[in-house]
Formats: structure tokens, sequence, C-alpha cells
């Protein structure tokens, strides 16, 4: 975790930023990331140089040897006068990384093409290179702390709501990665990556629980192929793929796909799914894979993922999707068409009702989370029902941390549903038999099903009452005579 002091720098390192003109939160990340995928080239070429020393091999290098190409590394330049190093930065080392495919193949330099550096003055570069350095010389001291770095830096585009990324929260990710409990064997995939969130909390919660036990093939599988992530959006993918580099991830499979479109063929490929797609928005009908169209005849983005993750999962394989609550209880053809696909063809395990501030400050749409496992034999026996009314946030704009918090609740009673089996749907958490939402038309939404208790309340008779108000008159008559007594009146 970062310290208060570590959040004062980067806070003030951003300060700076916007002071020099660059006011989008998300070009301010992208900027920083680019230098931070800078430096860590130049940690690279130090680390090689070491070991040449050490064992008397050549080794290939990044950089080249001449002077020019020595001066684009971080540790050369960061000293010089500013207008120096905006030039080196600018003119030399920035098109130097664009162009570096074949020197360097990790997934964010695939994405480097198409980047444009957009810092506005050597003043301004100079504080963000100084500040940086600060940082990771002297607080940031391990891969752990620079993924946790860079996270926190991911959050200010949820607190800034001007960028129209609908992210998850951190601690929602975290919550549906221990529900689907990923193990080093899965191969895991979000079709609508962002910055990568979920596939950070699914390698933080395989490290968390198998680094100790786990093989040199299962650690090739954790840097490279276990991970996969999709987008339209290059700036996103470059994101996401230096989050992924900052823990551990140098190969994930990030790549730019239309994912319900036909240029996506994924099937039968992944253990896990875990995404929240994006809400309330169609596509073009024509470019809709056909076979999701099968599923559910729609353009509505919603409900076209999740047809999509039955397609890519594996038989077998587990998905954890945040789905608008429309999804739950629609009445179209295919909103119907898509829950009983779940239902009946697959095995829908939860649904779990969240409040509906947990994406503000930038949105306030009610969700939930969807928990599945693609049979293509049906399977749906009984469904938990969770209705999840606190998440450690307020539920306002300003999401301060809170006591209440049902998740915990939520992993314990979901890892036990046996536990489940008498709980009535008078409670906060309840099953729910696939006969009764059959019955009510494939209808997912708690309150359906949920029972509401009244408490009786006695009210005394009207007589005891007038009595009441009888004798408060008396008593204002007598303070009003006691007022004026002290008036002199």
């Amino acid at each position: 975790m970062l310290t208060g002091e570590v959040r004062n720098k980067v806070d003030k390192i951003w300060s700076d930023i916007w002071a020099g003109g660059i006011t989008n939160p998300l070009t301010v990340i992208e900027q920083l990331t680019y230098l931070m995928f800078i430096r860590s080239l130049d940690e690279k070429e130090l680390e090689t140089e070491s070991f040449e020393a050490i064992s008397g091999d050549v080794m290939p290098k990044i950089f080249p040897q001449d002077e020019d190409g020595q001066d684009m590394r971080w540790s050369k330049f960061k000293t010089k006068d500013s207008r120096i190093i905006y030039d080196i930065v600018s003119t030399k080392v920035f098109p130097f990384i664009k162009t570096m495919n074949g020197a360097n193949t990790t997934a964010f330099s695939r994405y480097m093409q198409d980047a444009m550096f957009l810092v506005p003055t050597p003043q301004v570069l100079q504080k963000m290179i100084t500040g940086l350095d600060e940082l990771y010389e002297h607080d940031i001291k391990n891969l752990d702390m620079q993924g946790d770095l860079y996270e926190y830096m991911l959050g200010k585009l949820a607190s800034a709501g001007q960028n129209g990324q609908f992210r998850t929260p951190k601690h929602i990710r975290d919550m549906m990665v221990r529900l689907l409990a990923p193990t080093p064997n899965d191969k895991i995939c979000d079709p609508a990556c962002g910055t990568a969130g979920f596939l950070v909390s699914s390698a933080e919660f395989i490290r968390e629980n198998y680094e100790s036990d786990m093989t040199s093939e299962q650690w090739e599988h954790f840097a490279g192929d276990m991970f996969a992530g999709f987008d339209t959006d290059r700036t996103m993918l470059r994101l996401s793929a230096m989050n992924l580099m900052l823990h551990s991830i140098n190969q994930p499979h990030i790549d730019y796909v239309d994912s319900v479109s036909k240029q996506n063929n994924t099937a039968s490929a992944y253990d896990i799914v875990l995404a929240n797609p994006p809400f309330t928005g169609t596509v073009d009908a024509e470019s809709i894979h056909d076979n999701l169209k099968t599923v559910t005849d729609t353009k509505k983005t919603e409900l076209l993922f999740v047809a999509l993750f039955l397609r890519i999962l594996r038989k077998g394989g587990r998905c954890a999707c945040i789905v608008p609550d429309g999804v739950l209880f629609g009445s179209t053809k295919a909103h119907k068409a898509l829950r009983r696909e779940l239902v009946e063809n697959h095995q829908l395990q939860a649904v779990i009702s969240m409040p509906s501030g947990v994406f503000k400050p930038y949105a306030g749409v009610s969700t939930a989370v969807l928990i599945f496992t693609k049979t293509d034999a049906g399977g749906t026996n009984k469904v938990w029902f969770y209705d999840m009314k606190a998440d450690g946030y307020s539920l306002d704009d300003k999401r301060s941390p809170i006591s209440a918090n049902d998740i915990s609740d939520i992993l314990a009673r979901f890892h036990n549903l046996e536990g489940e089996a008498d709980r009535q749907p008078t409670e906060q958490s309840f099953l729910v038999d696939k006969s009764v939402i059959e019955a009510k038309d494939y209808d997912l939404s708690i309150n359906r099903y949920k029972e509401v208790v009244y408490e009786k309340v006695e009210y005394d008779t009207p007589t005891v009452i007038m009595d009441r108000l009888d004798q408060l008159n008396l008593d204002i008559a007598a303070k009003m005579g006691e007022l004026r007594g002290l008036l002199g009146e």
C-alpha cells in the first residue's frame, strides 16, 4: 500500500502538470506512462550492463551504442538543463520508443505507434522527471509498490469523471476475483479491459495465494498467455499494458479488437471471464457477430457482451460480470432470451445486487454482478441472490470510507451456499428455485423474490392524543403568562 507521503508526492506531480496546462486526467496519465516506460528501458539496460560486467558475456542492447543513442537514456539526460532534456525527449527518445517494436516486444511497445508527446514546456517535463525519479528512488521499492502507484494514478480517472471511461472500483474488482478464485493454470480474459483492472486484480490474487508453490511453467504462463484483454481504445490498451508490466506480466495478450463484431471469432478459449462491459451502448447491426445474435438478437452492448462471455468460455469456464439492472428485468425478447439462455442452457449461480452509488461520482446507475458457469447442458438448480447494501464507502459523490461493508459476508456466504439453504426471502441473501424463476419469465431482479416484512405500529387512541394536545396547550399558556410577567406587562 502507498503511504500518505507517496500519495502527496504523486498529487504534487499531478498539480504541476495541471498548472502547466494539461487538464485532461487521461492525458496526464498517458504522458506519465510514457515517462515511466522510458525510465524502465534504462533500468533494463543498466541491469544488462551489470550482468555483462559480471559474466563477461556480450548482451543485446536496447539503445544504440553511439553518443546520440546513449543520450536517450534516462540516467544520462535527467540531470541536463530543462531545454536540453525537452529537446532530447521530444525529438529523439519519443520517436525512438514509437518505432522500437523490433527491439522490444512488450505489449506496451506494440501500442506506441500513435502515441503523442504532449508535455507543453521544458519546465513541466523537468518537474515530471524529477518527481518520478524521486518516487522511484526513495519511495517505490518494488514492483508491487509500482503497481500500487499506477493504480492510484488510474484512480484519478474515476474522480475526474470527464473521460467516459467506466472504471470499476478496485474493491469491487477484488471481490469479483475472489468469488471466482482463479488458479495458476487458468486462462483469464476481459473482453472490455479498459485499464486492465480485472486482470491486475486476478494477478494479485494468484500471487497472494499460490506464489510460493507455482512451478516454472506456471510462472511462464503467468507472465504471458494467462491474461488476455481486448479494447477498441488504443489509449486504454497502452495504459492496460503498462499496468500489467508493472505487475510482472510482460507479454499479455492485449489486442485492439471490437469484441462483439465479426472480426472477433474467439470461442471456447478461456477458463475465467471477468468484465464490466459497456452499458447502454449500441453497435452497428451489420458488424455484430452472427452467433451472438442467435443468443440475443439486439444491438445493445450490455446484452451482446454477456452472450460473448458464453462463447469465449471453455465448457466449465466461469464468469463474473457487472450488468446494469435492466439486463435483469428488461421485457424485450432479447433480454428474455439472454436470461433464459443463462438459466436453461448453463448454470447461473448468483445475482448480487449492488447499490446505485458504487460507481459514483461519475455514474449513478444501479448494477448487479452475475456469476455463471458455461455448461451447454443446463445445470441451474437454485440461484443465490444477495442484496448488497454497503461496500465500505459512502454512496454519495465523495465515496468516503465507512464501517458498513457487506463484501466479506458476500464472499463467505457464496463459498458456502449449502449454509444458505434455510435462509428466507426476508433476509439479505437467499436461494431461489429455478422453477420459480422460470415462472416469473426469467426475471432476475432481486425485488421479484425478496419479501419485505412490515412492522405493525400501535398508535394511541384519538382520546389519548387529544388529552395530550390539551395538556400541551395548558403548558404553553402557562409559559406565555410567565413570559409576560418577566416583561412587566
